[in-house]
């Protein structure tokens, strides 16, 4: 399993927003060229992240809001907004075993409970960081 660029995407617009928004237009063309991708990508991302309820994007002068402080927003929240398949388990089972050989027909429910564990373990990770303790690191790097 391998998290998308997505994932740090978001979390790289979220600190650019918070640090820029009080100084000038955030906008995709500005963030695309913060994060060095095309604004396409950008605007995809954000449209994950506002159906997520992370920000809130209005056109024109508007621009972009988030929806509650950094400090409770979760790489979880991030990473459950922006990775396609995060709603399925992470680890998918190899569906032809041989039902006649008492490892293939007996395999998958030997493996159930610990790759559970491990999702669940992953997840419970995933709440233990928010996108403040990034943008607080990221402007302690900016002021040295």
């Amino acid at each position: 399993m391998q998290v998308s660029t997505k994932f740090t995407i978001a979390i790289h617009i979220l600190s650019a927003v918070t640090y820029f928004n009080d100084s000038q237009k955030v906008t995709s063309e500005f963030l695309a060229g913060s994060v060095g991708t095309n604004p396409v990508i950008i605007r995809n991302i954000m449209s994950q992240l506002s159906k997520a309820g992370i920000i809130d994007i209005k056109r024109g002068p508007g621009g972009i809001t988030i929806t509650r402080p950094l400090e409770q927003i979760t790489f979880l929240d991030i990473y459950r907004a922006v990775e396609t398949n995060s709603d399925v388990e992470l680890f998918r089972f190899h569906g032809n075993t041989s039902q006649v050989c008492p490892i293939g027909g007996h395999i998958h429910q030997g493996m159930t409970d610990s790759l559970t564990q491990i999702q669940i373990d992953f997840e419970n990770d995933l709440k233990k960081y928010t996108v403040a303790q990034v943008y607080d690191k990221t402007v302690a790097q900016i002021k040295k």
